[in-house]
């Protein structure tokens, strides 16, 4: 079984500190071209349609109502001007202030970025080192046209295999072979769209936990961001995503099994296809559909501070555009921290008790933080376990992020 060949985060030290969250922005809603937003495209060429003139308010009142939303303070830079995305936002992910969005809640086709909401869901279910032969069965109902990572019936592959065929390749045929793993691709959708309600992740739809095109399978920019805020405080899901290529199990040659490497297809990370790495990324999920477009969801740091960014459906005709618009938004994102008010939050999902609840429950929280943060021991993995809606870090609230990575194997 290979092992995970590269990952890019480290953990900073023992010690535990927790960040209360930041609650709701109250003030008034900044519509269409408030001061500080883009002029994001000529409504007279835009391929865009209309946005619900209401969504959901999951996270702030601001959170649903149409167009840019931010609140700029003194100092504060103005957001980028190429935006084409029909919905983004820009988040906190230590206290889960949401700095500026645009149509956060409009609920779209998602594409492979669903993908991590099946990550989260499946991770904790399946032991990386199982081994699984494939059956004919298993690849049934693979959409055509889907990505793969070359999965072949009637061979051996473990966990570890299949979670990397995921993550680097975005893998329809690894997707359906772990959910028969997991008794089903029925039972599987049901799990997801369980653990998206927990999430209170509720602008999301499952219908096939591949993300591949599915009548009513909707999620939003909200919504992938507040899942993907989750799985990161998984040491698996961190280290996958951050995984820049590997070895992957191909044929078997006489009583040897070849292997052939595999690569992340996330351009910000891996700096393929003109795309320039951006510094401090750290995964998270790409996606492309006919119907969803270009979908990204990524992590960064930069001096201390660490955002999520959210880019649904450019209709830019910029060369990786979703890639371009979203490292525009982290260079906002990290100049904007400190002089914004936030317009809304990542709510916590509605098992935690947040901070402040009680001595108690309290203590449970960190004692689940804590757990998260034993995860580190092989030395890999971001210093930070996400808990209760507050995000517990090490070594006084700092992340960080080896500055050599991405790092490939020599």
């Amino acid at each position: 079984m290979p092992a995970l060949k590269k990952t890019v985060l480290t953990v900073a030290a023992a010690s535990l500190l927790p960040l209360l969250a930041v609650a709701p922005a109250s003030a008034t809603a900044h519509d269409g071209k408030p001061a500080g937003a883009p002029q994001d495209r000529s409504a007279a060429v835009s391929k865009q349609p209309l946005p619900p003139a209401a969504m959901s308010t999951v996270g702030g009142k601001l959170l649903g109502r149409p167009g840019t939303q931010v609140q700029p303070g003194a100092g504060a830079p103005a957001l980028p001007t190429a935006l084409s995305a029909r919905s983004w936002i820009v988040a906190d992910a230590e206290s889960g202030s949401v700095l500026a969005s645009h149509n956060a809640h409009w609920r779209l086709p998602p594409a492979s970025t669903l993908k991590m909401l099946f990550a989260d869901t499946l991770l904790p279910k399946l032991p990386k080192t199982d081994i699984h032969t494939v059956t004919y069965e298993d690849l049934e109902g693979v959409g055509p046209g889907s990505s793969s990572v070359g999965v072949k019936e009637g061979l051996n592959y473990s966990v570890h295999d299949l979670w990397l065929g995921v993550f680097l390749r975005s893998g329809n045929d690894a997707v359906h072979v772990l959910s028969a793993m997991n008794g089903g691709i029925d039972k599987t959708v049901q799990e997801m769209q369980a653990h998206a309600e927990e999430l209170q992740a509720l602008d999301t739809q499952v219908v096939s936990p591949d993300g591949y095109d599915a009548s009513g399978q909707v999620s939003s920019a909200y919504d992938l961001t507040l899942i993907a805020r989750n799985g990161l405080q998984k040491k698996d899901f961190r280290e996958y995503a951050a995984t820049v290529d590997a070895e992957f199990p191909g044929k078997l040659s006489g009583d040897k099994r070849e292997s052939f490497e595999i690569a992340n297809t996330n351009r910000l990370l891996t700096g393929e296809s003109g795309v320039t790495p951006y510094p401090g990324v750290a995964g998270v999920k790409n996606g492309y559909t006919s119907q969803a477009g270009y979908t990204f969801t990524g992590v960064a740091e930069r001096g201390g501070k660490v955002l999520l960014v959210t880019v649904m459906n450019p209709d830019s005709t910029e060369s990786q555009a979703v890639y371009r618009e979203t490292a525009r938004l982290f260079d906002w994102g990290f100049a904007a921290a400190g002089k914004v008010t936030p317009v809304g939050e990542l709510v916590p999902p509605r098992s935690t008790t947040p901070v402040g609840a009680g001595p108690d429950k309290h203590s449970a929280q960190t004692k689940r933080a804590k757990a998260a943060a034993d995860e580190e021991s092989s030395g890999v993995g971001t210093a930070l376990a996400i808990a209760g809606g507050v995000l517990v870090v090490l070594a006084g609230a700092v992340f960080v992020v080896n500055r050599r990575w991405p790092r490939r194997s020599t």
